[in-house]
């Protein structure tokens, strides 16, 4: 084995013993190509070989070039490299004493991804809570601090001023009750950006409070007024004011949007599920919101099974194809002419399958229909037997004593082997046994028995798919999604807006249209044009 040598992969037809001459006139022309540059390189098929091998146009022995043969570093000279450099290239570092996994890293990130959910979840509370403790601390402290730094030299406060106290009073007692109602309620999402509406209502806030508090400066503390009755009409004003502010923020933020202006429309990526939805003036962000919402109540439950068997045509189609490399080394017009009756009747059956695909969609949906009819009969007719047998032992149990008789969590354990056969099979055929678990079903047979349920009331839940806030929410499959959108996201939707809820398994599109203005005419019709005579012949046929 020692005198083996590995030779170029170019092709040829003749002896060993003319190998080497053949590889000496190979050696010579690329001694050529080296000193000149000659157009016909360019013609040329290049093999790049992996780096780990040895170059087939230099043949080696024992790891070391023949005698003879030029050095790389001779035909290529200093300037080249390997193609491969940067996988083959040894780079020598310094150790480190501290070293991380990549689970740390992944945890560490959504250590801190969660956090910074956190504070954005709570952080529109905590300016809320500082907002409408500043507003309302603010008109007692109108009222406190005359009494407190010059009550000596202030006016006596009479009837009149004693009502506006009662009047003040009322008031703050209700601007509490209104803010802790519209501002101080638990955030339901968390959106990418800052509420529009929010923010100018903030600074409405702060901007109407210190306005009040430089005139109280400048007036009141600096010339330590002496009408304390006019000090109370202040504040009161300035409740009356931040009440209309509060005011504006529920016409905003509650009203404005009440009143429908677009129709939009809803679409599944996965499997074109659709809904139509009628909107408000709102912006894309708090669309989005409104469309999660109606998402969870109404579409039912994305269940990505089902979408196996339109990827299982797809390949028995593909399966009927032949792929051919033109750019192979074997890949001959003497090979392909040979292969030509084989290749004919290859896609002389692909031809064949293609046009009846119909007929094979056809025949799969029936059997299936068929199958899940045979499956939900068996499931019927054992939940109906099962429930003959509760209503027979509960009768039984009448009569009874105490101790004999049966909670309704065993019983409901003790019926449930006689149906679990059957409905795990009809789980199976409508791949859905993924959506609903054994303690979910036995918990649902005993509400059913406790409340005195019908077996068709119980079989509802498994027959069709309901909504996804039906399920636990480790069967949504979408607890984060994405708002895609070419538009700014706190610019109010139009008409032709489109954006896209992402999440990880699937999309929702979004397309939004203006509902047409409607022109309602009255057309009167004057009561008498009702009336007709009726005239009868005395002489009628019989």
């Amino acid at each position: 084995m020692d005198t083996e040598s590995t030779h170029s992969g170019y092709s040829y037809h003749s002896s060993r013993s003319g190998r080497s001459n053949r590889h000496g006139d190979r050696s010579r022309e690329r001694h050529k190509v080296s000193s000149s540059k000659d157009s016909s390189r360019s013609e040329r098929s290049v093999v790049i070989n992996p780096p780990d091998l040895p170059s087939q146009d230099s043949p080696v022995h024992n790891d070391e070039p023949l005698p003879g043969d030029p050095s790389p570093a001779a035909d290529h000279g200093e300037e080249a490299q390997d193609d491969n450099w940067g996988e083959t290239t040894t780079a020598v570092t310094g150790t480190s004493e501290l070293s991380v996994s990549q689970e740390e890293v992944v945890g560490l990130g959504k250590e801190i991804q969660d956090r910074t959910q956190s504070f954005r979840r709570y952080l529109p509370v905590v300016v809320g809570s500082c907002v409408g403790l500043l507003v309302l601390a603010t008109p007692l402290v109108f009222l406190l601090l005359p009494v407190v730094m010059w009550s000596d030299r202030l006016q006596t406060c009479g009837a009149a001023c004693e009502g506006l106290f009662l009047s003040i009073s009322f008031k703050i007692l209700m601007l509490l009750v209104a803010i802790w109602a519209l501002f101080l309620r638990p955030g339901q999402a968390c959106l990418p950006r800052v509420c529009v509406y929010r923010a100018f209502l903030t600074t409405l806030t702060l901007l109407l409070t210190m306005s009040y508090w430089l005139f109280y400066g400048v007036r009141i503390l600096d010339a330590q007024d002496e009408d304390y009755h006019g000090i109370v009409q202040f504040a009161v004003s300035l409740v009356d004011s931040q009440l209309f502010v509060h005011y504006l923020a529920v016409v905003l933020l509650e009203l404005r949007h009440l009143r429908p202006c677009y129709s939009v429309c809803v679409i599944r990526s996965t499997d074109g599920e659709m809904r139509h939805y009628n909107m408000g003036q709102l912006s894309i962000q708090r669309a989005a919101l409104s469309i999660l919402e109606y998402y969870y109540r109404d579409f039912p439950l994305h269940n990505p099974a089902l979408l196996s068997a339109s990827k299982h045509r797809a390949a028995k189609h593909l399966a009927g194809l032949k792929v051919y490399n033109v750019d192979a080394p074997g890949s001959t017009a003497a090979a392909q002419a040979s292969d030509g009756n084989q290749s004919r009747a290859t896609v002389t059956p692909a031809t064949k399958r293609k046009d009846n695909a119909h007929n094979e969609l056809y025949y799969e949906e029936a059997d299936y229909e068929r199958r899940v009819r045979k499956r939900r009969a068996r499931l019927v007719v054992a939940v109906e037997e099962a429930f003959t047998h509760v209503r027979r032992m509960k009768k039984e149990d009448e009569n009874a004593t105490p101790s004999d008789i049966m909670d309704i969590r065993e019983a409901a354990l003790a019926i449930f082997p006689s149906m679990a056969r059957a409905l795990q099979k009809y789980l199976r055929t409508t791949k859905r046994q993924h959506c609903h678990s054994m303690e979910s079903i036995q918990k649902h047979l005993a509400f059913c028995l406790v409340n005195n349920m019908s077996p068709k009331a119980f079989l509802e839940a498994y027959l069709a798919p309901g909504p996804t806030l039906q399920y636990g929410p480790e069967r949504w499959m979408a607890d984060q999604w994405t708002l895609i959108s070419e538009a700014s996201v706190t610019s109010g939707i139009k008409d032709g807006s489109e954006f896209l809820l992402k999440c990880l398994d699937f999309s929702l599109a979004i397309t939004v249209k203006s509902i047409p203005y409607i022109s309602l005419t009255e057309e009167y019709i004057d009561p008498k044009s009702h009336k007709f005579i009726l005239l009868l012949q005395s002489e009628t046929s019989v």
